[in-house]
């Protein structure tokens, strides 16, 4: 337990992954003068193991619960991690992610940007079993436990360009 500061981000459907990239080279620049380093800017499309792998490392996968999830088997491989077929839940695997990652001096690294994952999952027979409800849109959420001004500072970029959906800070 302790104190987290929390941070959701989300960007339309409709916006072009090349514009979320741009907008992340320029809070990398930030990060660089505040002291981050190293810092990469990625622009990836999760569509092989690996790559679906990797994902796992920037995210937990956006939760999703459907009472149609329940007892279902058999999903095609890389739509979900951690799906409970009694509890009819599961972490939906973005498809898309454009992420910013700042590594701090004790070499911990933070993630900040946006993923898009699949609307519908659907079983092996292509009958819908769940929804994410993010409706396509770009959608980011995570957290840090730590008082470092420099988080809230690359946060702020993202809220003055409009991305910010939540924000939570259990530090003030």
């Amino acid at each position: 337990m302790g104190l987290t500061y929390h941070f959701t981000f989300s960007a339309p459907a409709k916006t072009k992954p090349e514009e979320l990239l741009k907008f992340l080279k320029g809070v990398e620049e930030e990060a660089k003068k505040l002291g981050f380093n190293p810092t990469m800017v990625l622009n990836a499309t999760f569509d092989t193991a690996e790559r679906r792998e990797f994902a796992r490392r920037l995210t937990t996968g956006h939760p999703v619960e459907d009472e149609r999830l329940k007892g279902v088997s058999l999903v095609p491989e890389g739509l979900l991690w951690h799906h409970g077929q009694e509890s009819g839940t599961g972490r939906v695997i973005p498809s898309k992610g454009v992420v910013l990652i700042v590594t701090n001096e004790r070499q911990c690294e933070t993630i900040f940007g946006f993923l898009q994952h699949p609307e519908e999952i659907r079983d092996l027979n292509g009958k819908v079993v769940a929804v994410t409800g993010l409706g396509g849109r770009w959608f980011f959420w995570d957290f840090v436990k730590s008082p470092d001004p420099r988080y809230r500072k690359i946060v702020k970029r993202f809220k003055d360009a409009g991305y910010v959906e939540e924000e939570e800070d259990e530090y003030v």
